[in-house]
């Protein structure tokens, strides 16, 4: 009796156990079904959001100088001063230049002297000759001085011309209505020719300078160039559209960007030169695919994403082509079709093939 009951015991314990060993391999053989969050592909014109910082700068600037050498006594403008046309802008020392009139003016006396000296002698023997009073090389010397005193007394008066333009010279006066945005001589320092002393911008022309990445550049294929739309750092609301005008064929050695200029239209007052200015291309994409950066998964160095399969419910990897990676979201090119649905979230913690259920909240 005692050993049907120890048999009994020992073939209960042992059906619990492989009956227990047969729930847990069950529970094993239960797939894992994650909860995905997801957005389902639609393909969009999105706006260029892509951004550069640059500065307001004068289209045209000339560097205004002297065209005589002195010493500057003033000058009356500073940095920021708008000036109008024929202002002065500085004054050089015009005690030589003074001079220099007073000399030219005497040889001018001198020369009407001798002309009139020459002119009398060739009419006396112009009559002599006409009467057989004297010879023929006589009155082709005095003819000789003649014109050799009609070309001195007209030099004089060119020197004359001259001396008084060098002493209007050294007064230095705006061609055309500007602002000063650079200064290159100070009172009492001595210049030469051509050395800038102010330097002045068309306050109506301004362009927006940028310097920009070679891979930023869009391949227009000979399209026009593009809209601009420039704001002010300090304050977005004061905008102005533009349209580039010049893109440097040549890299900065330091940076290796490009300068590009973008022409302002109708800028606001309030876009100063030197004014830090943000701008961005007033224009939209053909339809492209937008995902969040979470979405993206990295499949041996190519980009990649999960996509739900609608029928068994799994998720498999696709490859895809990214145009552009942006602050928080990705421009996808190429590899999904409109109404795929991708994952958007935690897509480290998956893998092939695996059971998925859509989560709550599911982007459209």
């Amino acid at each position: 009796m005692i050993m049907s009951t120890r048999t009994l015991l020992s073939s209960s314990v042992f059906v619990l156990a492989v009956f227990a060993a047969g729930c847990g391999e069950e529970h094993r053989k239960q797939p894992e079904v994650r909860a995905v969050r997801t957005m389902v592909v639609a393909a969009k014109p999105v706006e260029d959001d892509r951004r550069a910082i640059g500065e307001v700068k004068a289209r045209y600037e000339s560097d205004i100088a002297f065209r005589v050498s002195g010493k500057v006594v003033a000058r009356p403008v500073d940095v920021g001063a708008a000036v109008r046309k024929g202002d002065v802008l500085a004054r050089l020392d015009t005690q030589d230049y003074r001079n220099k009139l007073k000399s030219a003016d005497a040889d001018i006396i001198a020369t009407q002297a001798a002309l009139v000296e020459a002119q009398g002698a060739e009419a006396r023997l112009r009559h002599l000759l006409a009467n057989g009073h004297t010879t023929r090389a006589n009155y082709d010397a005095t003819l000789k001085n003649l014109r050799s005193a009609e070309a001195k007394d007209d030099a004089s008066r060119i020197a004359m011309e001259m001396a008084r333009d060098q002493l209007g010279y050294a007064e230095l006066r705006a061609d055309f209505d500007g602002i000063v945005t650079a200064v290159g001589a100070e009172p009492g320092q001595v210049i030469n020719v051509g050395q800038m002393v102010v330097r002045l911008a068309r306050p109506d022309d301004r362009d927006a300078v940028f310097a920009i990445a070679e891979a930023a550049f869009d391949k227009r294929n000979g399209r026009a160039p593009p809209e601009i739309v420039v704001s002010l750092l300090s304050n977005p609301a004061i905008q102005a559209e533009g349209v580039v005008r010049e893109i440097s064929p040549v890299a900065d050695p330091a940076t290796r960007t490009f300068q590009v200029k973008v022409t302002l239209k109708s800028p606001s007052e309030q876009m100063r030169f030197g004014a830090s200015v943000s701008g961005r291309v007033k224009a939209s994409s053909a339809p492209v695919v937008v995902l969040p950066v979470a979405a993206l998964f990295d499949k041996a160095g190519v980009p990649a994403v999960w996509v739900v399969n609608r029928g068994k419910g799994s998720i498999s990897l696709k490859t895809v082509t990214v145009d552009r990676y942006e602050t928080d979201q990705v421009i996808v090119a190429a590899g999904l079709s409109k109404g795929d649905i991708v994952v958007t979230a935690g897509v480290n913690r998956l893998r092939e093939d695996q059971t998925v259920r859509l989560a709550e909240g599911v982007q459209r």
